[in-house]
Order: C-alpha cells, then sequence, then structure tokens
C-alpha cells in the first residue's frame, strides 16, 4: 500500500464507480419528489376549482407510481453505497493485516491495532456509505429543486438561496471543532484496549501482586475518559443538528409565510406576471423541505465525515512511520542450500534515521560469534541484517554462499532459529509453538537440554499449555529458556540470539551458554549480540561494533 495519497482519497478513488451509481439512483429518487409535488399541487387546486373526478384519480395514481418508483430507486441506492463502502473497508481491512505481517518497527501494541482494525474501521464505511452519496445529492438536487422554485416564484427562491449557503458555513465551523474532538475519542479507544490487552496478558502477575482493585481503577479510569470524550463528540454532533434544523426551519417557515399571505391577497409581489396561484403555492411549499433535505443529510453525516477524518489520519501515520518492507516477504520458502556461513563486507546499515557500520567478519557452521559494544550501538539491527529482516544500505551481505537479497532472504531464513530478547507467543499450544516446523523431534529431550522441563513440568496442561502473547506467568529467564528448547528442537542451521543472558541470574545464564556452545559444535553457526563477560569469553571470536 503506498502512502503517497491520504488513505480517505484513496478509499474515495477505489470506489468512486460504485458510490457514482448508488448516487444516481438516489438522485433519480429525489427527483420524483417534484413529480408527486406537482401531482399533489394539482390535485388539491382541482378540487377547490370542483375540476372532473376523473382528473383527481389521475393525478393521485401519477403520485402513487412517482411514490413507488421513489422507494425503489431508494432502496437499490442504499444497497449499492453499502456494499460498495463493505467491499472497500474490507479491502483496507486485509492491506492493513497484510501491511502488518510485511513490515517491521510498527510501536503500534495489537490491542490498538486491533481497536484500529475492528471498532474504527467502520467509520469509513459510514463516511462512503453516507456523507459521500449526501454531497452529491446536495449539489444536484438543490440546484434543481432552487431552479423549480424560482420558476413560480422569485421571493420563494430568494429565500431559499439566502437561507440554505448558512447551513454548510455553520457545518464548516462545527465540523472544525468536530474532527478535533472525533480524533481524542479515537484515541481513547485505542488507549483503552491496549490497556486490556496489556492486564490480559499480565494477569497472573496481577493475582500474584494482589493488584486487582488497582487494575480495576485503571480501567475505570481509561472508561471514564473515554466517556467524556464520546460525549463532547455527541454534544458537538447536536450542536450541529440544532443549527441545521433552525435554519431548515427558518427558510420553511418564512416561505409559508409568504405563500399564506400572497394567497390571502395580502402580497403583490415575487411571482411571475400573475398573482401567485393556489397550486404554484402548494408545490413551492411542498419543495421548500426537500430543498433543505440532503442539507440535513448532510449534517447528520457531517460526523461521519469529522470522525473518517480522524481514523484516516491515524492510518496515514501509521504507514508512513512503516518500517521498508521485509526482504522477500512472508511467505514460505524452501531452505537455502549450501553451508550455513555469514559474511559481512563494507556492510552499512540505516535504521531510525542513523547509519551503522558493521566491522566485516564471518562466520561459520562450527562457530559461536558474538556481536559486541555499548547499549545502542547497533547489535541488534546487525543482527536483523544477518537474518535477512534488513536490506543493507551498502556493502554485501553473503549467506550460505550467496548474496542476501530479496531472492535469497527466505530461504535463508527457512535455516534460521531466532532467540529475541522477550517472548512473543502466536495463539498455540507450548507444543506447536516448540516445534513450529513440525519436525515432530522429541520436545522433552529439547526441554531438559535447555533445563526448561521443570518450566513446562508446573504449567497447566504441560505442552498442551497456551502461554497467550507475552509469556504470561514465566519470569524472563523461564522465558528465555524456552526460547532456548525452541532453537534445540527446530533443528536448525543457524541460530542467532539477541542478549541470551540478559538480565538472567548466573545460573539461568550459565545453561544459556552452555546450550549455546553445545549447539555450536554439533556443527551449528551461532550468532549473538551480547555484552555479558561470561558469554563473550566462551565465544570462539567476538566482533566489536
Amino acid at each position: 500500500m503506498s502512502p503517497a495519497d491520504p488513505i480517505l482519497t484513496r478509499l474515495t478513488r477505489a470506489s468512486a464507480q460504485g458510490l457514482r451509481r448508488a448516487g444516481l439512483w438516489r438522485l433519480g429518487a429525489e427527483l420524483l419528489w417534484p413529480v408527486q409535488a406537482a401531482c399533489l399541487a394539482l390535485a388539491i387546486g382541482g378540487w377547490v376549482a370542483e375540476a372532473p373526478p376523473e382528473r383527481s384519480a389521475l393525478l393521485a395514481l401519477g403520485f402513487l407510481a412517482a411514490g413507488l418508483m421513489r422507494s425503489l430507486a431508494e432502496r437499490r441506492a442504499a444497497r449499492l453505497a453499502a456494499e460498495t463502502a463493505e467491499r472497500a473497508v474490507a479491502a483496507l481491512r486485509r492491506e492493513l493485516l497484510a501491511e502488518e505481517a510485511a513490515r517491521l518497527d510498527r510501536g503500534l501494541s495489537s490491542g490498538a491495532f486491533a481497536a484500529l482494525l475492528v471498532q474504527k474501521l467502520p467509520s469509513l464505511r459510514r463516511y462512503l456509505a453516507r456523507y459521500r452519496p449526501a454531497r452529491m445529492r446536495v449539489s444536484a438536487v438543490a440546484p434543481v429543486l432552487l431552479l423549480l422554485s424560482l420558476w413560480c416564484s422569485w421571493a420563494v427562491a430568494l429565500i431559499l438561496a439566502v437561507a440554505g449557503p448558512l447551513i454548510p458555513v455553520f457545518m464548516a465551523l462545527v465540523g472544525m471543532a468536530a474532527k478535533e474532538a472525533s480524533e481524542r475519542q479515537m484515541g481513547e479507544i485505542g488507549s483503552l484496549n491496549t490497556l486490556l490487552t496489556d492486564r490480559l496478558a499480565m494477569l497472573p502477575d496481577i493475582r500474584l501482586l494482589d493488584a486487582g482493585e488497582r487494575t480495576a481503577r485503571d480501567f475505570g479510569q481509561s472508561a471514564d475518559r473515554l466517556r467524556a470524550r464520546t460525549m463532547e463528540v455527541l454534544r458537538i454532533a447536536f450542536l450541529s443538528s440544532t443549527v441545521l434544523e433552525l435554519f431548515s426551519a427558518i427558510g420553511v417557515a418564512m416561505v409559508a409565510v409568504y405563500v399564506g399571505f400572497s394567497l390571502l391577497g395580502e402580497l403583490g409581489f415575487g411571482a411571475w406576471a400573475t398573482p401567485l396561484t393556489l397550486e404554484e403555492g402548494i408545490f413551492v411549499l411542498l419543495l421548500a423541505p426537500s430543498f433543505f433535505q440532503p442539507l440535513r443529510d448532510l449534517a447528520a453525516a457531517w460526523h461521519d465525515q469529522a470522525e473518517a477524518k480522524a481514523v484516516g489520519g491515524e492510518i496515514d501515520a501509521l504507514l508512513a512511520g512503516a518500517a521498508a518492507p521485509l526482504p522477500g516477504g512472508v511467505a514460505e520458502a524452501p531452505a537455502l542450500p549450501g553451508a550455513a556461513t555469514l559474511s559481512f563486507r563494507d556492510v552499512r546499515l540505516s535504521r531510525g534515521g542513523r547509519e551503522i557500520a558493521v566491522p566485516d567478519f564471518d562466520a561459520a557452521p562450527g562457530e559461536l560469534v558474538v556481536l559486541t559494544g555499548p547499549s545502542g550501538r547497533g547489535k541488534s539491527t546487525a543482527l536483523m541484517a544477518a537474518m535477512g529482516l534488513l536490506s543493507a544500505a551498502s556493502g554485501r551481505i553473503e549467506a550460505a554462499g550467496l548474496g542476501l537479497d530479496v531472492a535469497t532472504a527466505p530461504g535463508w531464513r527457512a535455516r534460521l532459529a531466532w532467540l529475541p530478547q522477550a517472548i512473543h507467543v502466536p495463539d498455540q499450544s507450548l507444543a506447536a509453538f516448540l516445534d513450529p516446523r513440525h519436525r515432530g523431534g522429541d520436545l522433552q529431550a529439547a526441554l531438559s537440554r535447555a533445563g526448561a522441563g521443570e518450566v513446562v513440568a508446573r504449567l497447566p496442561g504441560g505442552l498442551a499449555a497456551r502461554l497467550g502473547e507475552t509469556g504470561a506467568g514465566l519470569s524472563g529467564g523461564e522465558a528465555r529458556r524456552l526460547l532456548l528448547a525452541r532453537a534445540v528442537a527446530m533443528e536448525a542451521d543457524a541460530v542467532l540470539a539477541d542478549e541470551p543472558t540478559a538480565d538472567l541470574d548466573a545460573a539461568t545464564a550459565e545453561i544459556v551458554i552452555a546450550t549455546l556452545k553445545s549447539l555450536a559444535a554439533e556443527g551449528r553457526l551461532v550468532l549473538a549480540a551480547s555484552h555479558d563477560p561470561a558469554l563473550i569469553a566462551a565465544a570462539d571470536r567476538e566482533v566489536a561494533l
């Protein structure tokens, strides 16, 4: 998805054909009302003039036929607009999910992202299905009704021409505040979802710390803030509705006063050539509310537009801040052939607006190589490049004797096992998590080798347990040992680890170091980033950044 155009512009362009068809159907329905109004006005005029009953019956039949066609056209228009908007928003949701999978460093919690997809995107559907067709009707129906009124009476046309434009002016003024209020409301929705996701992941810790009351208080405060933001949006929505009703009521009342006094003979101006007739008076009186109806619909959808702009701005900011696409994409690929070697030559990496120079080094099967350097120097970034998750800005990275690029990166990643600093567990059993490539190996042996057998033994359900996204209920050392067991069970040709002994006690760190050494001794390439003296001392080679 290209972030070159604002998301609302792209959505409107993608759904333009369907919305145009829906707008034409609705426009046809709106323009059938003057036909009905003319039939009604002529029928009333005929009753007063004691016209033949056949004439009234024919006009009544015309009124009913036009009403039936109008109802069918409105139904067709509403269905087309809803289906078009639903398709456009569903496509956007799929693209956002693909973007989330294919890009790194979102900086967006899963709760906030879920709120965006589930709770906020429907506002774009309402924007497309209601606001866009309402704009089309205002631009087409109002001028037609104004001309029909002018054909009967220039005074009525003048009243409508003066009262009508005041509504969009005040709507624009109210809309400035509506957009800001909607942005604040959407922000609170994302914050509440993030809080919920975090606290669900932390439930075991909350129970251990007896922090249930504190958690409930946090939820209450967040819900109160969301309620206040929602009420602020509703106040503005009611204000805009009041302004609309005021000016439309004044406009219709002025038309009714003019028509009434003209028919009583008190006003002798405002009509063409002859005094205003009863049929003309009833006709323009029936048209007056319909002149304001598209403006009423637009005002009713004005909040949808403000809400959609707030959500669109959030999506635009998300796309603009996204990292570069994952080299080679996320699809599975066959493993890259050849020895599991890694080579960096004159490599410079660009991440987070800064450049990182990586010293030249080679790593081969059977070696434990450790990247060292102060925090923030770029060790984790170098590991990302070594995994093919980040392309080099300059220089050359080779994996298995081939240049690491979009063509070879997926195959190289198929040979890797990765030990991040923080655990991240998909919604699956622990057994599935430890064996992601479905090798069917001995998981108990892998757990024992990583010193994690007792960790699994005390979990409810053992290997069938589901840990939650952040491994809730596990300490940092226990989570690290599970990740190490996963690397063992995967039987990967290369193991990459980011600070594998950070924040661990000496005994657990010793288990991790011994396991990494044993993996290298078995002929695997092991590359770690660390500033732990014990791990550096155990390494075959140190690469200082």
